[in-house]
């Protein structure tokens, strides 16, 4: 009959494999998710205009979240045919106030 020790030990690698197993597949999920991202990248990249490049590089930097909201948008317009020729800067910025919500405006009135 196993000791207490024992049992634990054996529980505890158990638990220690489990994690090693999910940490595999998170990894392996986002590996997958990195390579679709970088996919949808480039197949929007060639409808860019160098300016609308250059923006996107920009936002990318310092906004990924909206970059890949902006990237998924845009790729599926172009995947329903939506989009024909170059993406414009101009046209960049449209689809980037839409996505951006509305900040509510607060007023302060002293009586």
């Amino acid at each position: 009959m196993p000791t207490l020790d024992e049992i634990r030990k054996r529980k505890l690698e158990e638990l220690m494999q489990l994690q090693q197993e999910k940490s595999h597949q998170q990894a392996q999920d986002q590996a997958q998710m990195q390579q679709q991202i970088g996919y949808m990248e480039e197949a929007v990249k060639q409808f860019f205009t160098k300016e609308a490049l250059a923006r996107y590089g920009s936002l990318k930097t310092a906004h990924q979240e909206k970059a890949l909201q902006l990237l998924l948008v845009l790729f599926q317009a172009i995947q329903k045919g939506q989009i024909h020729g170059k993406i414009e800067d101009s046209l960049l910025k449209k689809i980037l106030e839409q996505i951006t919500p509305k900040k509510k405006e607060i007023n302060i009135k002293r009586v």
